[in-house]
């Protein structure tokens, strides 16, 4: 079974998220908007898939990546994400939530061997 195919997204804690995305948009370029920015590409395997990743500052005080106590969250795409939670339950890793389904795809979360909250994107 293909777990993980790629990052889809980094988020991090920070003072001030709209100073932070100006920042970046002022010094390196990031073409921001509310969520962060999306840095879209196409799959060297396939190159008529297309795929994206999201660069995303979330405020110091978000309770989004909890339990875990870190001051980041990464999302990784995987391909079959039903699948591979039932694969993970097997093995014992932690859970958090049911998968949630949205118009970009679906999510869960579950923590690492030292408890950083993961969340695990299928695409659409």
């Amino acid at each position: 079974m293909e777990k993980v195919t790629g990052i889809g997204g980094i988020f991090f804690k920070c003072k001030d998220p709209n100073k932070m995305k100006e920042w970046y948009k002022t010094h390196l370029g990031l073409d921001t908007n509310d969520y962060g920015a999306t840095f879209e590409w196409r799959e060297a395997s396939d190159t008529t898939k297309e795929g994206a990743t999201q660069w995303t500052p979330f405020a110091a005080d978000t309770k989004y990546f909890e339990p875990s106590s870190k001051d980041f969250m990464i999302n990784y795409r995987v391909a079959d994400l039903e699948g591979l939670v039932e694969e993970l339950k097997k093995e014992g890793v932690t859970i958090l939530d049911k998968i949630e389904t949205y118009d970009f795809g679906k999510f869960v979360h579950i923590l690492d061997a030292e408890g950083n909250k993961i969340e695990l994107w299928e695409p659409k």
